[in-house]
Order: structure tokens, then C-alpha cells, then sequence
């Protein structure tokens, strides 16, 4: 509670009104930060508590202001559970963001596309996910004030932002896919074995993120979308190597379809 009041305080500072939507931007999505207006711009390393970012695609920084009308704090770059922090190091940055007034959260991610109706470059909506680590961000004693010990995680992700992100996919005619995100620590890649068993019990899409966070936004409150970028087909489906590098090619490859459709729906969030 004390580091989290200290990065709160810190971060206030710095800011003329308090953000609504929070937006968490995965590997090689960090460009939608760059759309922001009116910038301030806040490295995680002098934030009290904050971790820092190790994985290329992933700035490192804490970008606040205005997109598309409605006040946004961005995280250009997240942190993951295979960078060796602990859970509660990964989330902590939610949590600020509730505290400095954030009320949704949009969460973004590049995953491997285990739905083999997939290509690399389609956007998914995430419709729900599954847990395949083992761990959970709320072990541990529980915080009465932040949250139930027992959250639902039934709507994980709100039905109305789902509808929202539909109706503008439709307004934009993209290709939108929907899916669940199935969360593995990493930061190795799956075998094509592993990638049977999710395709068996229900993954269309896989990764090593957002999971942790989305746990801990809906703890606090907080109204989650979730968007992943089809990065690259999972082991075994097209029987070719995985790397980061082509992660980062094909994030870049959907960006105009990627900053559109985020931006649009931000646009009427609260219409």
C-alpha cells in the first residue's frame, strides 16, 4: 500500500485531470502511445515501485493525456511474468491506475494464433481467457479495500465494450475475429503438442501476458477490453520456426488497422 500510495502521488503530479481509460499495449503495439496528444511522458524506472521493462517492443514508459477526446494513461510496454517478476510486480501498475481515477481498462497483446482459421495480422477480441499457468496475481492476503477475496471472473471482460468493439469493426469493415486468450508464463514458445491440447480444451489464441492483469483490473473494479494481434500461426500449424522478430514484423504490418479500430472505439466509449 505504501509503494502504491508513493507511484500514485508521483504520478499525479504530473498530471492536469485525471485519466479514464487505461490502455496497456503489448509487443509492437506501443505506436498507439504515439497518437496521444498533449504527451507527458513518464519512464517506469522513477516511478516509485514501478518494474522496468526488459523486451524489445516494449518502450518502457507511462505516456498520459488525450485520444480521441477522452483523457488516457498508456503503458508503452508491459512487464511479464517470465521477465522474473513476481505477479504482484506485474499488476501493480493496474492498480495505480485505479487509484489515479482510470474507469476501463484496454488491455492489448501479440499472440499466436492457435484457431487454425486464423492468419497472422487478424485482430481477435478477447471473449474470455484460460489461466494454463498455475499462478494467480491475488495469492496472498487480500486487500479489503482494493477488492472481494473471491472476484467473478464470469464477465471478465465487459459484454459492453465487446458490443462496442463489434459495432466498430463493422462501421470499419475489419475482419474482426473473437476468441479466448489462453495465458502461458513463456518465454519459451509452445511445442506443437501443447498447441493440440489448447486447441482441445477451447484456446484460439496463445501468449504470455494480459491474463495477470485483467485478474487484478476486474479485483479493483475496473471494465476490460481485450484485443490481441494474430501475430504468427502456433507451433505445429504451419510447420515453420517461431521468433520475437516476426512478432514485431506483423504488428507493424496491421498498424493503420490496429490504431483505427482502438482509436474509434475510444471515440465512443462514452457516447
Amino acid at each position: 500500500m505504501t509503494q502504491l500510495q508513493e507511484a500514485t502521488a508521483f504520478i499525479q503530479k504530473q498530471l492536469s485531470e485525471k485519466p479514464h481509460v487505461g490502455l496497456i499495449l503489448g509487443s509492437g503495439l506501443g505506436m498507439l502511445a504515439d497518437e496521444i496528444e498533449h504527451p507527458v511522458k513518464i519512464k517506469y524506472d522513477v516511478i516509485p515501485g514501478f518494474p522496468v521493462s526488459t523486451v524489445e517492443g516494449h518502450a518502457g514508459q507511462l505516456v498520459i493525456g488525450e485520444l480521441e477526446g477522452i483523457s488516457v494513461i498508456a503503458m508503452q510496454g508491459r512487464f511479464h511474468f517470465y521477465e522474473g517478476y513476481g505477479l504482484d510486480a506485474v499488476t501493480f501498475p493496474v492498480r495505480v491506475m485505479k487509484q489515479l481515477g482510470v474507469e476501463k481498462l484496454f488491455v492489448t497483446n501479440a499472440a499466436g494464433g492457435v484457431n487454425e482459421s486464423f492468419e497472422p495480422g487478424n485482430l481477435m477480441l478477447i471473449t474470455d481467457h484460460i489461466n494454463n499457468t498455475g499462478q494467480n496475481p491475488l495469492m496472498g492476503p487480500n486487500d479489503n479495500e482494493q477488492g472481494v477475496r473471491f472476484p467473478d471472473l464470469s464477465q471478465a471482460y465487459d459484454r459492453k465494450l465487446q458490443g462496442l468493439a463489434k459495432d466498430v469493426a463493422e462501421e470499419l469493415s475489419l475482419d474482426l475475429k473473437t476468441g479466448v486468450y489462453v495465458w502461458n508464463t513463456g518465454p519459451t514458445y509452445e511445442t506443437p503438442a501443447e498447441i493440440k491440447m489448447l486447441q482441445k480444451v477451447g484456446g484460439d489464441a496463445v501468449g504470455m501476458s494480459t491474463v495477470p492483469e485483467v485478474i487484478v483490473a476486474r479485483h479493483v473494479g475496473l471494465d476490460v477490453l481485450g484485443i490481441s494481434c494474430i501475430s504468427n500461426m502456433a507451433a505445429g500449424i504451419l510447420d515453420q520456426p517461431l521468433n520475437h522478430e516476426e512478432v514485431i514484423e506483423t504488428t507493424e504490418k496491421v498498424r493503420e488497422d490496429f490504431l483505427r479500430f482502438v482509436k474509434t472505439i475510444l471515440g465512443k466509449v462514452n457516447a
